[in-house]
């Protein structure tokens, strides 16, 4: 069985191919309605997250914790391993990083979004987190589009300061910023732990798109009912949504908007034909499906079997049954 690690990971697959892996999975006849539901087990560190999905060709089952309080131990928040599975035997076939997993494919979901929702001429990103996750969605946002502005929010100056040096090094015009900039934002990125809103959603420009993918708790959220309200809103998937994002649930709960307040799901997106305003605000609201890290880890798979059969040459330690990577 191969083993995947975060380093194999961010080696084997560009965001730009991630992506791919995932949209093709929608161009191919996925219906992420039809994806088996997370389950969530309390436990004394924090919490179990069990994640199963199949197709023909594979399975796969993530088994990812959440420990909050990893990060002030200098560990990571996101635990656990991905197990990838042949479709018609069941037989395990890899073992992947969850964390690093996790992280690659929610970039993924997020680049289809941005490139669906987001202006064409967007230049002016506002980016709220400095953790794993911003430096990934960073990279696939420009990916799909030419941004030349980064403003980092984040309540932790250190990190912020490490990104937004990492970003002039990418060749933006970077800086820390408050939580007012969305005003004069294109697209606006949330990935973070927060557990109310980060900023008002009223000033929102009606030309922006939105990306919230920081949490799926019912009871958490980091957009606010008003701009839920005023925005065209995608989901991964309607089911999962007003099952977990608490970003949507809780303007439902006060009664701010019905559930066919959901204009489409990513499937739509991506086989194109989904009509997107350009008056108001587009939100697209993430929570993390089965579905999508059993994309990946397939795409991750097949990278790594081509780099190995690259390397293997006579007498190369691959021909006597030892992984190169």
């Amino acid at each position: 069985m191969i083993h995947l690690g975060a380093d194999d990971i961010a080696a084997l697959l560009t965001p730009a191919a991630a992506a791919e892996a995932v949209g093709a999975a929608l161009r191919d006849g996925l219906d992420p309605e039809s994806c088996p539901a997370r389950s969530g087990i309390p436990v004394p560190a924090g919490e179990l997250l069990i994640m199963p999905a199949a197709s023909a060709t594979y399975a796969g089952v993530k088994i990812a914790g959440v420990a909050p309080a990893n990060p002030g131990r200098g560990l990571p928040r996101i635990t656990g391993s991905f197990l990838l599975l042949d479709g018609p035997t069941l037989l395990p076939v890899a073992l992947l990083d969850a964390a690093a997993l996790t992280t690659v494919r929610t970039a993924a979901v997020s680049a289809l979004a941005i490139d669906a929702l987001a202006a064409p001429d967007a230049t002016r990103l506002v980016l709220f987190g400095a953790g794993p996750q911003a430096y990934a969605h960073l990279e696939a946002a420009l990916k799909v589009r030419e941004l030349t502005h980064l403003s980092v929010v984040s309540r932790t100056p250190e990190p912020a300061e490490s990104l937004v040096a990492h970003a002039r090094g990418l060749g933006l015009r970077a800086h820390t910023g408050t939580p007012s900039e969305v005003s004069g934002a294109d697209l606006v990125i949330c990935c973070t732990t927060a557990r109310e809103p980060l900023f008002d959603g009223r000033l929102v420009p009606g030309r922006a798109a939105v990306v919230a993918v920081g949490s799926h708790q019912t009871a958490v959220r980091e957009t606010d009912s008003e701009l839920v309200r005023r925005s065209s809103v995608w989901v991964e998937a309607r089911a999962a949504a007003l099952r977990e994002a608490g970003d949507l649930l809780i303007p439902l709960a006060e009664k701010v908007i019905a559930e066919d307040h959901i204009a489409g799901n990513l499937a739509e997106l991506v086989r194109g034909g989904a009509r997107i305003p350009s008056d108001r605000p587009r939100l697209f609201k993430s929570v993390g499906m089965a579905w999508e890290d059993l994309a990946v880890a397939a795409a991750l798979l097949r990278a790594s079997t081509t780099v190995r059969e690259t390397a293997v040459g006579p007498g190369s330690p691959a021909r006597k049954g030892r992984i190169v990577r």
